[in-house]
């Protein structure tokens, strides 16, 4: 079984990012660059799945620089076997589409290099940078493979594999024939420490370096004159107004004035 993993770098976000005066754009600089925690998911249930006792590999791709490697090292001390960065000039600006697109380039550049087939490629089911949730589905697209989206869990039985969904509702099983991708949710795990000994392998471990020119990726496709969508302006969320503190000493006048207070502002 080979399984990709489709990782991004984005900024902490755990830390607040506001907007910088100059520019206009997100202050990004301040924060830590991670891994994107719903790839990180998708890693770990990969990771998870093959240690049911299925023989493969995962191999784990991002498009980034030179400081993408950062966080493939660390996919390949939680369970990657082999890690590639997507490093060219030529992808800045690119939208979801010319994401999907340079992914499935490399993709079938990687197979056509290692003669290994992928049979499964997962993606989180968004980036918490930009919250698309676009890119799985054009990959599938362009891939020519079934897709599953908002996958908490995964078996195989018999060469076909049964799913978990998330819905909004609760869970589908699906069953689909492989190859496929899937985008991944959060499941009722989370994911695995790496260990001191599992990050000194990984620090050895080769990391590849593809170029648009290495996955024969057209630069009509790619980059931000290729972007069907772009951002007009950004503005940050209005500030939240200071609450108001009811004083009662009984409950019943409290829950009476709260009430009035709401029906004079029309909330109610």
């Amino acid at each position: 079984m080979e399984i990709m993993v489709c990782i991004k770098q984005v900024p902490d976000d755990s830390v607040k990012i506001e907007l910088d005066e100059g520019t206009g754009k997100p202050a990004a600089g301040r924060a830590e660059p991670i891994v994107n925690a719903f790839d990180t998911y998708a890693l770990e249930m990969a990771a998870r799945f093959l240690e049911t006792g299925i023989a493969g590999e995962i191999t784990t791709i991002t498009i980034g620089d030179e400081s993408s490697k950062g966080s493939i090292k660390n996919c390949l001390a939680v369970g990657a076997s082999h890690g590639y960065v997507i490093n060219d000039e030529l992808f800045e600006g690119s939208d979801a589409q010319g994401t999907a697109y340079a992914l499935r380039c490399a993709v079938r550049k990687i197979e056509q290099d290692t003669g290994r087939d992928f049979d499964i490629v997962f993606c989180g089911i968004e980036t918490s940078d930009e919250t698309s949730g676009q890119t799985g589905p054009m990959l599938a697209e362009m891939l020519g493979c079934s897709l599953v989206t908002n996958v908490v869990a995964l078996e195989e039985k018999d060469g076909v594999l049964h799913v978990k969904q998330e819905t909004e509702d609760g869970y589908n099983i699906v069953e689909t024939a492989m190859p496929c991708v899937l985008t991944a949710a959060r499941p009722n795990y989370d994911p695995r420490y790496p260990t001191i000994k599992s990050k000194m392998a990984a620090r050895k471990m080769p990391i590849g370096e593809l170029s648009a020119a290495d996955i024969d990726a057209s630069p009509d496709r790619i980059g931000a004159g290729a972007s069907l969508v772009r951002t007009i302006e950004l503005s940050a969320p209005p500030k939240r107004q200071a609450g108001i503190i009811i004083k009662e000493d009984d409950i019943e006048e409290a829950a009476l004035k709260a009430f009035r207070m709401m029906t004079d502002a029309n909330v109610l």
